[in-house]
C-alpha cells in the first residue's frame, strides 16, 4: 500500500490500559516517519492523556470517556451518549484508521471513525475483527508490542521500534517543586509494588529485604507510586521500610498525576516494579528499570527490549494471574538476590552513562 497511497488523516485507538498505551508508541513513531506531513490523532481513555500528549509525532488526541459511557447496556440514557461519541469520531475525516486494542469497543471506534482503511487484528475478540476491512494474522506467541507493529504489515511501511516517552513539562516542573518541598535532594529509588493483580505483587517482606540491602550511596531514598485505591496497601509497606529498613520513604501513592508519576520515574536513578503500567513507563523514560515476573511472561509482556532487567520465576504449572485464589504464591519465587543483582547492574551501567545530576 505504501508508495501508491498517502494518508491525510490518521487515527490511532488504543483507550487503555495504561501500560499498554505506553507501549503503542512505536505504531505511532513508525506512522509519523512514513507520512510527516500527515496528522496523527490517538483515541484513548480519559486520565491517560498525559502518557501521550507531549509526543512529538502526535498531533490530536481524542479522548474517550470511559466513566461516563460505562455499562451503556443496561442505561438507555448512557447508550445515546456512546453513539453520539462514536458519531462524533466520522467527523474527523480520516483515511487510515489502526485499532490497537482489539475488542469490540475499540472495533466500534474503528468502524465509526468512517476511514476507508481500517486494520486490526484478525483474531480480535468480542467480534471486534468485524470492524476491519484489513486484518492481520498478528500471532498469540509475540510480545505485545511485535504484535501491534506487525498491524503495520498491510502499509508496507517501515518499523520504527521508538519506545520513549514524553514527559509533560508541567508534569516536571510540579515534580520538581514537590521534590523540593520533600527535600529529596539526592539519587532516590522509584518503587511500583502495587498491581490491580495480588498474583503479580512481590511480597512485601521481599520489598523489605531488598530495601535493606541497598547501597544507600546510590539509593538515599524511596519514592512509592500507586492509585488512590492502593494507598492502605503502599502505607504499609511504606511504614515497614521506614521502621525495618531504616530507609526515607516517600509514599506518593493517590498523590499524583500520570504526568507525574512519569517524572518521578523519569528522575529517578532506579525504577523497580511488578508487571505494571510504572514499569512500561520506566521503558520508555531512559530504561533505568528492574521488572519482577511470576505469573505473567516477559517474553509477552515484558519491558520490551529489556529482557536482562527482568526477573522471572515461571509458576511450576501454567496459572491464570486473574485467579485472585494464588495470592503471592508464584511472586515469592522471585528471589531478592537476584533483583538485587540485576538493580546492581542497572544502577552501574547508569552510573556510568550519567554526566552528572542526581543519577
Amino acid at each position: 500500500m505504501k508508495g501508491h497511497w498517502t494518508p491525510r488523516r490518521i487515527l490511532l485507538v488504543r483507550p487503555s490500559a495504561l501500560g499498554d498505551v505506553c507501549r503503542t508508541v512505536p505504531v505511532l513513531a513508525s506512522l509519523k516517519a512514513a507520512w510527516p506531513e500527515a496528522s496523527i490523532a490517538w483515541v484513548v481513555q480519559e486520565g491517560f492523556e498525559d502518557a501521550i500528549r507531549c509526543h512529538p509525532a502526535l498531533d490530536e488526541v481524542v479522548v474517550f470517556p470511559r466513566k461516563s459511557l460505562s455499562k451503556w447496556a443496561t442505561r438507555p440514557w448512557v447508550m445515546g451518549r456512546s453513539i453520539k461519541w462514536l458519531m462524533s469520531l466520522r467527523q474527523g475525516g480520516w483515511d487510515l484508521v489502526i485499532d490497537c486494542q482489539g475488542l469490540v469497543r475499540s472495533g466500534l471506534m474503528a468502524f465509526a471513525s468512517g476511514a476507508s482503511v481500517r486494520i486490526g487484528d484478525r483474531h480480535a475478540r468480542e467480534g471486534g475483527w468485524l470492524a476491519y476491512n484489513h486484518r492481520v494474522s498478528t500471532g498469540v506467541d509475540a510480545h505485545t508490542v511485535d504484535r501491534m507493529m506487525s498491524l503495520l504489515d498491510p502499509l508496507g511501511i517501515e518499523k520504527i521500534h521508538d519506545m520513549q516517552l514524553h514527559v509533560p513539562s508541567e508534569s516536571l516542573e510540579q515534580w520538581a517543586s514537590l521534590r523540593d518541598q520533600l527535600n529529596i535532594d539526592g539519587p532516590y529509588l522509584a518503587m511500583a509494588s502495587t498491581t490491580r493483580w495480588p498474583s503479580k505483587a512481590w511480597p512485601d517482606d521481599h520489598w523489605v529485604s531488598l530495601a535493606r540491602s541497598l547501597d544507600r550511596s546510590q539509593i538515599s531514598s524511596i519514592v512509592m507510586m500507586g492509585s488512590g485505591s492502593e494507598r492502605e496497601e503502599v502505607g504499609r509497606l511504606a511504614a515497614r521500610l521506614r521502621d525495618e529498613a531504616d530507609y526515607e520513604v516517600h509514599d506518593l501513592s493517590g498523590r499524583t498525576t500520570i504526568g507525574e508519576m512519569m517524572a518521578i520515574i523519569d528522575s529517578a536513578r532506579l525504577t523497580i516494579a511488578n508487571d505494571t503500567a510504572a514499569l512500561h513507563m520506566a521503558a520508555g523514560l531512559g530504561g533505568r528499570c528492574v521488572g519482577l515476573y511470576g505469573p505473567t511472561s516477559p517474553a509477552l509482556v515484558g519491558p520490551y527490549g529489556l529482557d536482562d532487567q527482568v526477573v522471572h520465576v515461571p509458576p511450576s504449572s501454567p496459572v491464570n494471574y486473574r485467579d485472585r485464589s494464588l495470592g503471592d504464591r508464584v511472586m515469592r519465587g522471585v528471589p531478592v538476590d537476584g533483583v538485587l543483582e540485576v538493580a546492581r547492574r542497572v544502577l552501574a551501567n547508569t552510573v556510568q552513562a550519567s554526566s552528572g545530576g542526581d543519577r
